[in-house]
């Protein structure tokens, strides 16, 4: 079993494209689906959920798009922290949040002090994130406290206090990493799907859990 897994939530827009929605509605439908994750990481016994949510790259989508994303994330926020208070998982943040919008920023100010305390699962969510930009932050941190290595780089990266990263899944086909976590993922496991984001739940995280339970872990050893 898997004390940290982290997903790349891709697929909403195809979702709805396939259905002929708006992408929109794809988006709204892969928040329950992150709803349903999050409680099933909790059932399943995962220490840590990583989701990769909003990168630093999607500020180039549509000004309408990017509306709807943090309309989403306000709702989402305001509807399950208490939720999440309730069945003990920390909320954290990945990314500087704090370039988000000033209610928004409160908002998750406010949900990070109310959950800080517990410690069934952490659930991280990445938000105006780009793995390369959180390595140069954690080696600007570490030059500063005067020694760049493997170590101090590592105690500086935005998941410093979660468990290291054991399997790193992708929804909707695609097989790359996006920018996701690049430190963490040296020796992670990857699992692709072509499940798209709003389609995956319990079961498809099961098989990614079952698959991952085959896998000989050596970190470069024999």
């Amino acid at each position: 079993m898997p004390r940290h897994v982290a997903i790349i939530m891709d697929g909403n827009g195809r979702w709805a494209k396939k259905r002929m929605m708006p992408r929109a509605m794809g988006h709204k439908r892969g928040v329950e689906a992150v709803r349903d994750i999050v409680r099933a990481a909790g059932e399943l016994g995962l220490e840590a959920l990583s989701l990769y949510a909003f990168s630093s790259e999607n500020w180039k989508r549509p000004a309408d798009e990017v509306n709807d994303l943090m309309g989403l994330l306000r709702h989402f926020i305001k509807s399950d922290i208490n939720e999440f208070a309730a069945n003990d998982v920390r909320l954290k943040i990945l990314g500087d949040y704090h370039a988000l919008a000033p209610d928004l920023v409160a908002l998750i100010d406010d949900a990070l002090d109310r959950t800080a305390g517990n410690k069934r699962t952490t659930l991280a969510v990445a938000l105006n994130y780009g793995g390369q930009d959180e390595i140069v932050r954690a080696a600007q941190k570490a030059a500063a406290n005067g020694t760049v290595d493997m170590e101090n780089i590592a105690a500086n990266l935005d998941s410093a206090d979660m468990p290291p990263l054991d399997l790193l899944i992708r929804t909707s086909g695609e097989q790359r990493l996006s920018n996701f976590m690049l430190w963490q993922a040296a020796y992670a496991e990857l699992w692709f799907t072509d499940i798209l984001w709003p389609d995956f739940n319990k079961q498809e995280l099961v098989r990614a859990l079952d698959d991952y339970a085959t896998r000989d872990r050596r970190f470069g050893g024999r």
